[in-house]
């Protein structure tokens, strides 16, 4: 060691050149000068060469770059002929990628490789250019019209047999998807020496396949890939650009079904590649949005099987989809699985399961899990303190079951308890909720406390007051808030003037509806189509349908359209009114307007017409509804039906009774029964009543009282007692109570033949069938 210590210190002593050595150090420091001069030499003609070189390379480059080039000069042969060494192939790559223009460049090489092959000068033949070629497209790649330039310099070097590196194979593919030019980009993939495709190579294909939507392309290489032979296994780039392609098709319609993501998931598992925790959250995310949520929990379950990052985002996540299918088995299976997987729920987790609970109106299984949530793991200290929003959750959930007086404990609770200070939102759900429940007082009391709390009142708190006070009566009242609070500075929105335009119209005072509607306008607020259709229906009600129509009209002319809903409304009015010609002006107004007529709107023209007994534009208005792919109903038969049987052509009605039946497939309700019941006993055919009564009991269609009460009168002409004493006891054993008509008929009738004791019996609820004697 001591003698290391020593040579290590004359060593430095003699690199350092001493002025007077010792005879010791002589012979050393000689042989240590020759070194030095000889590296310095060495490094000498280093530089030298690498001057030459550059210089070399910029006088070639500058006469390039010159305006016009003459291939001919014999200045451009000198430079490369006069150089001290040969003008190597890395001198040429040199030149190619700082001239600039992939033109010249091209140019210049086809020039060199005429002119190494034709020379006897020294400089060395190249003896491949797929590197220049390499370099020439990388220029191209930064020019403008990038793809046509690098098609045809494509085409060239498979014209002069050139291959491609796994460089430029990898460059042009990215450009030609940049340019949508797939079909170029799977071509060069395909061409290029198999010995030459790698892992970075076949992801760059498909990620251009998938950003090109060539998503069957894509997959088709990713097969390739999963293959167990395969030389391009998938990595952690491959599974980036897997999910994120997949993260991408939220559309309703998906192109990569949910079996083909799970077996994506599953191969790509095998290789040792799974999705990250962020992209198997929003995978998660997605498939639950668009119903898919049974393949979402395969997915899960896959990634945890295979020992994937497995975070409480992605479990959260699947709970939310769970939670909308209201899949609370599962819900507590993947709570557990979380417990034995070491996964700490967090916050959001049990707002989740809260949430989904009180919108199923399961509010005091909400409340246990709330209560679970501030205790479970106490042991290990791994509770959960509630935040405002899991508050918010509850208090909303018991007040919209009516248990507001819990939801204002439960504020209190979260003020005392937890430290936890109630928002806006917090009050808002309290308000809303004593307001539907009528304690408008309290509503009050709770806005006073909710300012004094620092909380300032929005917009839906004042929606909330006054539909509350509208609802029960107070609208003076509630436009005095309204004006208090617009003074204050909290504008109300479409919603306000709404809740305010319909209440005034269902007391009638169309002109304070109207008044308010123009104040709508004044102030900014949108009109939408429920505050039209409001007032439309408001003014139909009241009788004013010139009035509903010009405001209709009116609304048009501002750039407005009805809906169907609105028009229905008023060709409604006007059928009722008996204005026709109305009527079929505002349908053809409606067609105009490409606003297509619903089954309401045939339905209500179809009835109208049959009591006006002008069946055969009504059958024309049917044939049009079944044309246009709208299916009659039972009220559109019903409608027929009711007008033949008022018009006496019972005939016509029980055609198309049986029609219903057989051809069209619908099946006739109660109500079709008792018209036809009722015409047949009124026309004296009380066996082809009694028939139609036997079929409803056959089909399973319950009669009601109007059904036995039309009975009773037509027995009653023939006095054909037995049949309804069987009747009455079919009343009773049915439960069908008899009204005023019932007890008129059958008192007026029973009496008379001295059978009131029956009638007694009936009203009490015992069989009558049986003699009373």
């Amino acid at each position: 060691m001591r003698t290391k210590r020593l040579l290590s210190a004359q060593l430095t002593r003699l690199i350092s050149f001493p002025k007077n050595p010792t005879r010791e150090e002589l012979p050393l420091l000689l042989i240590l000068r020759q070194f030095s001069l000889d590296v310095s030499s060495s490094a000498t003609t280093t530089t030298t060469t690498a001057d030459d070189d550059t210089a070399a390379v910029t006088q070639v480059v500058e006469l390039l770059q010159s305006q016009d080039v003459n291939w001919d000069d014999e200045k451009l042969r000198q430079l490369l002929s006069s150089s001290t060494s040969p003008f190597t192939h890395s001198r040429l790559l040199k030149v190619i990628r700082r001239v600039g223009d992939s033109s010249k460049a091209l140019k210049f090489l086809e020039w060199f490789e005429q002119y190494t092959s034709s020379s006897s000068s020294p400089i060395s033949p190249v003896a491949s250019y797929a590197s220049a070629y390499k370099a020439i497209f990388d220029l191209a790649s930064r020019e403008p019209d990038y793809h046509q330039k690098l098609s045809h310099l494509l085409q060239t070097s498979r014209a002069r047999g050139v291959p491609l590196t796994r460089d430029s194979a990898s460059l042009l593919i990215r450009c030609f998807g940049r340019a949508q030019m797939v079909t170029d980009s799977i071509r060069v993939f395909n061409d290029l020496d198999p010995l030459l495709r790698n892992t970075y190579l076949c992801n760059t294909l498909i990620d251009v396949l998938f950003k090109s939507d060539r998503t069957d392309d894509a997959l088709r290489i990713l097969d390739d890939m999963l293959a167990p032979d395969s030389s391009s296994p998938p990595n952690d780039v491959t599974g980036s650009i897997v999910f994120s392609a997949l993260l991408k098709r939220n559309q309703p319609r998906m192109v990569v079904s949910g079996e083909k993501i799970i077996e994506l998931v599953s191969k790509m598992g095998e290789s040792g590649v799974s999705p990250d925790a962020v992209r198997l959250t929003q995978l998660v995310t997605m498939l639950c949005r668009i119903g898919n949520t049974g393949r979402a929990w395969d997915v899960l379950h896959l990634v945890m099987k295979m020992g994937g990052v497995m975070e409480v985002p992605s479990c959260n996540a699947l709970l939310t989809g769970l939670g909308r299918e209201r899949d609370f088995e599962r819900m507590n299976l993947l709570m557990s699985e979380m417990k034995q997987m070491g996964i700490r729920p967090s916050v959001i987790t049990f707002g989740i399961l809260i949430n989904s609970l009180c919108k199923s109106r399961r509010v005091d299984d909400a409340l246990q899990v709330f209560e679970k949530m501030s205790t479970e793991g106490e042991d290990d200290g791994v509770a959960v303190q509630p935040d405002v929003i899991t508050f918010n959750t509850l208090i909303d959930g018991l007040c919209k079951v009516g248990r507001q007086e819990e939801g204002l404990a439960l504020l209190d609770r979260m003020q005392s308890q937890h430290g936890c200070s109630p928002n806006t939102v917090t009050y808002n759900c309290l308000i809303d909720g004593f307001c539907k429940a009528g304690e408008i007082e309290r509503s009050h009391e709770l806005l006073e406390r909710m300012k004094e709390g620092g909380s300032h009142p929005d917009v839906v708190t004042l929606n909330s007051l006054i539909d509350g006070m509208c609802s029960h009566g107070r609208i003076s009242r509630a436009v005095e808030f309204f004006r208090e609070m617009q003074r204050s500075g909290l504008k109300g929105n479409i919603v306000t003037y709404t809740t305010l335009i319909n209440a005034f119209c269902h007391v009638n005072n169309i002109h304070k509806a109207m008044e308010l509607f123009r104040e709508t306008v004044e102030v900014g607020c949108c009109p939408d189509p429920v505050v039209y259709y409001t007032l439309i229906s408001g003014l139909g009600r009241a009788g004013r349908l010139d009035d509903a129509w010009s405001f209709a009209l009116d609304m048009q002319e501002a750039g407005f359209h009805l809906d169907t809903t609105s028009y229905n409304i008023l060709i409604s009015g006007f059928c009722k009114k008996k204005k026709l010609d109305k009527a079929y002006e505002i349908l053809q107004q409606m067609e105009k307007e490409g606003i297509r007529p619903d089954e309401v709107t045939y339905n209500t023209l179809i009835a109208t017409l049959s009591k006006a007994e002008d069946f055969s534009i009504a059958h024309q208005l049917m044939r049009k509804m079944i044309d246009e792919g709208l299916v009659p109903t039972v009220v559109t038969f019903g409608a027929l039906i009711s007008g033949y049987c008022r018009a006496g052509h019972l005939d016509e009605a029980m055609k198309i009774y049986r029609d219903m039946g057989s051809i069209t497939k619908v099946p006739p309700n109660t109500v079709i029964y008792n018209i036809l019941i009722d015409s047949l006993c009124k026309d004296n055919k009380i066996e082809a009543a009694l028939s139609l009564m036997d079929e409803m009991h056959v089909k399973g269609i319950p009669p009601s009282t109007v059904t036995y009460n039309a009975l009773f009168k037509g027995l009653q002409e023939k006095n054909w007692l037995d049949k309804a004493f069987e009747l009455m006891d079919q009343m009773n054993t049915r439960a069908c109570n008899p009204d005023y008509v019932t007890m008129e008929i059958l008192t007026e009738w029973l009496s008379v033949v001295g059978e009131t004791a029956r009638l007694k019996r009936f009203v009490e609820g015992y069989e009558v069938s049986v003699s009373s004697m």
